[in-house]
């Protein structure tokens, strides 16, 4: 295991039901501070994957894992691993925006609330919007219904409320997916600054999306992972020949 990395992830294998392997024998170093990209058709496993790594998988009954993911070097699914907290140091954008029936101000609040943070919530809020780039546009309208901002705007307060909580990685499932271009822009934008201090994952069905803004990227097919290279190597020199036929559009 390389001593710098975030996720470590070994011989994994996920099963939705006995009968039915989703994943078959993963194994990848997630780096800090760097974007990682997932790409694949349709149902090759990526967003399965990318909810293993805080445990989200959990809430579906009959499904099981095994291999080892290593957070840090922790087991993340040993008996006395702390889910809540898991789920506090790996936070997740889901592609569809999700703001709770709240205010703005309560929707980025609610985190540190909940987990009993010890901290300066006025303060929280105004910097997790400021880092999801959106309190120059609320910051009058703190008091005001989530629901009614813009899905754009929607979508970057559900990576305040992740950022809020302060955690090392933040998983993107096809975060962008519902955005017009100009939103997704803005997303894109919001991503690249935000790895100067947080670990990113993002699934893509985009692979122009994954050229723009990711180090690392993984191809999924069938359940398995292909190739895992850093993004300029795999989009200009692909070592197998089923990434380069997806990527040039061949396969897919």
């Amino acid at each position: 295991m390389s001593p710098v990395s975030v996720f470590s992830v070994q011989n994994l294998n996920f099963y939705y039901t006995a009968a039915k392997k989703t994943l078959s024998n993963i194994n990848l170093e997630i780096q800090p501070q760097k974007v990682t990209a997932l790409i694949g058709p349709s149902g090759c496993g990526k967003s399965t994957f990318l909810r293993c790594l805080n445990r989200m998988n959990d809430t579906i009954a009959g499904t099981r894992m095994d291999g080892k993911i290593l957070l840090k070097g922790e087991d993340i699914y040993a008996e006395n691993m702390d889910v809540v907290n898991l789920r506090q140091r790996v936070g997740m954008v889901f592609q569809k925006p999700n703001p709770f029936p709240q205010s703005i101000y309560d929707n980025v609040a609610f985190g540190p609330r909940v987990m009993g943070m010890d901290v300066n919530l006025d303060e929280v809020v105004q910097s997790s919007l400021e880092r999801a780039a959106l309190w120059d546009e609320v910051k009058t309208d703190l008091k005001s219904d989530a629901m009614g901002l813009s899905l754009a705007q929607q979508q970057r307060l559900c990576i305040a409320r992740v950022v809020a909580v302060q955690p090392e990685v933040i998983l993107m499932d096809e975060s962008t997916s519902a955005l017009d271009p100009i939103a997704t822009l803005h997303v894109e934008e919001l991503i690249a600054e935000l790895k100067q201090d947080y670990t990113i994952i993002i699934v893509t069905h985009n692979m122009q999306q994954a050229a723009r803004v990711s180090d690392f990227t993984g191809l999924f097919w069938l359940g398995e992972l292909v190739e895992f290279s850093p993004t300029s190597e795999m989009f200009t020199h692909p070592k197998e020949e089923m990434t380069e036929a997806y990527i040039t559009g061949r396969m897919g």
